[in-house]
């Protein structure tokens, strides 16, 4: 397989870019993916020691990936405690 596409590469050197360009995107796309998997507060790995982890976040959690004109350390909790 890497043999086939080395053959290929070394035939058509204007493929070198792209393949590059497709590497990285899949990269990264998994490291969002991993991202999302890990630290968002969504998704429960543990059901068993923490069954509601959305419901112990503190309001000044920043969990987005990117926040624009938001500062999460001057936010106040809105709702009761569970």
């Amino acid at each position: 397989m890497l043999g086939m596409l080395r053959k290929q590469l070394k035939g058509h050197p204007a493929l070198i870019p792209l393949l590059f360009f497709i590497g990285g995107g899949a990269a990264m796309s998994m490291g969002y993916l991993a991202r999302l998997a890990l630290r968002n507060p969504d998704v429960c790995w543990d059901k068993t020691n923490n069954p509601e982890p959305w419901n112990k976040m503190d309001p000044t959690h920043q969990y987005k990936f990117y926040a624009i004109n938001m500062d999460y350390s001057k936010l106040k909790k809105q709702g009761p405690d569970f």
